[in-house]
């Protein structure tokens, strides 16, 4: 049984930034005067959570403290102290969290409030797995989806839960996000958390922490029975704003549906607030500047043989470096006018986006008017290989699912995540990589921002290219977030069926891809969008219904009755319709 009054000191992680401030002296008043003005709000009674600040000089500290809200105040102080000592082996490093059951603290040089998540998120697994892994596995999943919907939703962002219907097994869970950051972010964060959380299953216990939040379930108590919270009212809530699709006649396109998602899972409509450090402990690196002649000669003189793709920006090269890495060099084919040192600031910004689902950009090259970038490799090349190309019908369902996962997990974090937002503008497949275990990683991500001003990416000299982009933005030129979501409803329809959303071969009398999903789901029949390559035993046709209806959202005028991508992530979770 769970001893009740423990400060659940199991450190779980902790890290220091490796910049260090320059006047000691300063700063270390700063951060005593943070720690006590922490303490006293957390020896109050009446919070878990604290943030103070001493921000009137040139060495500012900032720093946030939470406990899990089952802990008492004793313990609560107990663990913060042992946090504060652990944190003091940083020295005079200007960021530093340490992250404990019952506890986390983090202190900063800058703001970092609004943080939701960031590349430093992970995950903790026993290495014991439940007696029953099936009825387990399943137990555990409903526990963390249920977290996952109510905690957003409630006043503290903190739930404690019970799952008893394993039988003989009882699972015990809890959810917490930081009070600082809207429902959205919470919701961002805990989804995170959750996919990460997820690969511990079914082993006993697991636990996912992030910048914004911590998910854990343990098949033991770890905190009294009078603690758990009531979050059925929560699940109903969110049961009833589930997408609904009633009837109508939109525009030109005969009987098509109009589609009304209620799909708001939060109480606030708040757009979350650009991010900090991350996570305190390491500042991102600039890109690399790579040497022309060393490009050149890894790419043989940008041979055909050599030749990946080609794309709108540009063609791609596979290289081959000296040091043995092989990389991807993109030969930008576009004028650029402006500075060389504007033009790598750009390639800076682009370079610090860190997610799994996206290309990492490894640096730059410029030589006169010639300019390269350099991306990591992808040994399986683009989606649009595997769903209409050379290697179609290799994908499964199982595949499928977890592409358009990772799509949408990498365009939440482009867009909500990173502390500038930033609009792709043309997602299709072709610009979604594959790495060697078949995850989704979106390239081109950010290249608009190097275009000159009077130059738009959007051509239509690439095939296809119009047919993913929303209807506000190829028409009048209205760029949002909301120009992605259509693109990615588009490229849904596309991962089901195996089919190009325009195919410029076919006759005319031919319907577009989104025609036909609309004609199929009016008509009660959206299964038939399925690829036929699939083995129709690997899917249910209730499951093929449900991401049609995701993409038919997504893809909805006016821009503002699409979801959002950290919302489109809730409902794929929610749903069930990825696993």
């Amino acid at each position: 049984s769970v001893a009740y009054s423990d400060p659940q000191t199991n450190l779980l992680n902790s890290g220091c930034s490796s910049y260090n401030v320059t006047n000691t002296a300063v700063f270390f008043a700063n951060l005593n005067s943070t720690y006590s003005a922490l303490r006293s709000q957390l020896s109050n009674g009446t919070t878990h959570f604290a943030t103070a600040q001493e921000a009137q000089s040139s060495f500012p500290s900032y720093g946030m403290a939470m406990c899990r809200d089952y802990m008492s105040q004793t313990d609560c102080l107990s663990c913060f102290d042992t946090a504060v000592s652990r944190i003091r082996a940083c020295g005079a490093a200007n960021g530093a969290r340490v992250i404990y059951d019952g506890c986390f603290l983090r202190y900063e040089s800058s703001g970092f409030y609004n943080q939701t998540t960031t590349p430093g998120n992970s995950q903790i697994c026993s290495n014991k797995t439940a007696p029953d892994p099936t009825v387990f596995n399943q137990q555990g999943t409903d526990l963390l989806n249920n977290l996952l919907i109510a905690t957003p939703r409630i006043n503290g962002y903190f739930a404690a839960t019970i799952n008893t219907s394993g039988g003989n097994s009882t699972i015990y869970g809890i959810a917490q996000c930081v009070q600082t950051i809207p429902p959205t972010g919470c919701t961002q964060c805990l989804n995170q958390a959750y996919t990460n959380i997820r690969s511990c299953l079914p082993t006993t216990d697991g636990r996912a922490f992030d910048s914004g939040c911590f998910l854990r379930y343990s098949a033991a108590p770890f905190f009294a029975p009078n603690q758990t919270t009531d979050i059925a009212p929560y699940l109903r809530a969110a049961g009833s704003k589930r997408p609904a699709i009633i009837g109508g006649v939109v525009g030109g396109v005969s009987a098509i549906l109009v589609i009304l998602l209620a799909f708001f899972y939060f109480s606030s409509k708040t757009k979350t607030s650009r991010r900090g450090n991350i996570l305190g402990a390491t500042e991102l690196q600039g890109p690399i500047l790579f040497n022309y002649k060393d490009l050149k000669t890894a790419t043989n003189t940008f041979s055909e043989d050599n030749k990946l793709g080609e794309g709108g920006f540009g063609d791609v090269y596979k290289a081959n470096l000296k040091n043995g890495n092989v990389v991807a060099v993109k030969r930008l084919d576009i004028t650029y006018g402006r500075a060389k040192d504007d033009f790598e600031t750009e390639v800076r910004l682009i370079s610090n986006v860190h997610h799994r689902n996206l290309v990492r950009l490894l640096g730059c090259c410029t030589k006169g008017s010639e300019l390269l970038l350099v991306y990591e490799y992808m040994a399986n090349g683009s989606l649009d290989r595997y769903l209409y190309g050379d290697k179609k019908g290799i994908l499964s369902w199982k595949q499928r699912l977890d592409i358009i996962f990772g799509m949408a997990r990498g365009l939440a974090y482009l867009h909500e995540q990173y502390h500038v937002t930033v609009i792709h503008r043309d997602i299709k497949p072709s610009n979604v990589l594959l790495d060697d275990e078949f995850q989704a990683k979106i390239s081109d991500f950010g290249l608009a921002r190097l275009l000159p001003e009077n130059q738009s990416h959007v051509s239509t000299k690439f095939a296809g290219t119009l047919g993913y982009t929303a209807p506000e933005y190829a028409i009048n030129g209205h760029l949002s977030e909301k120009v992605d979501t259509y693109s990615f409803g588009v490229v849904i329809l596309e991962i089901i069926s195996g089919r190009r959303c325009t195919d410029m071969n076919a006759d005319s009398d031919t319907e577009y891809l989104l025609q036909e999903a609309w004609k199929l789901y009016e008509e009660g029949i959206p299964e038939k969008m399925a690829d036929e390559t699939m083995d129709s035993a690997d899917y249910q046709n209730d499951d093929v219904k449900r991401l049609v209806e995701i993409a038919l959202v997504c893809t909805q005028s006016p821009p503002t009755s699409r979801p959002s991508m950290s919302e489109i992530l809730v409902l794929l979770l929610s749903d069930r319709a990825v696993e």
